[in-house]
């Protein structure tokens, strides 16, 4: 879980890293939406790619000290940070993190779209 050869990393860091993946994995099935992959341990948090919806890049998780909360860096593939959220309590990651990744307005819809899902109906069946 960690690729960082050019940053020394604290065991804080790494607990908080491992912390900040406990916190996702608490909720797989979301996690997966996402398209989750190569989660690797940063200074006071964790970073990983999505391929979502919305989001397709990276995703930053890190820790706020003075706050006591997390901050959120949805970064493009051209490593430039497209957007920013701040001050997101423990329980609110996953939430938070799928409405600026995965969750749009029709999202079974676009569910269905995506993998060629088709919906019977049960009376037909």
């Amino acid at each position: 879980m960690n690729e960082n050869n050019n940053i020394e990393l604290s065991q804080e860091d790494l607990e908080m890293g491992k912390y900040i993946y406990t916190i996702l994995l608490a909720q797989p099935s979301i996690l997966m939406s996402w398209g989750f992959e190569s989660p690797i341990v940063i200074p006071m948090g964790l970073r990983f790619k999505v391929n979502g919806f919305i989001h397709n890049g990276i995703v930053e998780v890190k820790y706020n000290l003075g706050a006591d909360l997390f901050d959120i860096y949805l970064i493009d593939n051209e490593n430039l940070v497209k957007e920013t959220i701040e001050g997101i309590y423990f329980d609110e990651l996953v939430e938070v993190i799928d409405n600026h990744v995965e969750r749009v307005n029709n999202y079974n819809e676009r569910v269905n779209e995506e993998y060629n899902i088709i919906n019977y109906d049960e009376k037909n069946i």
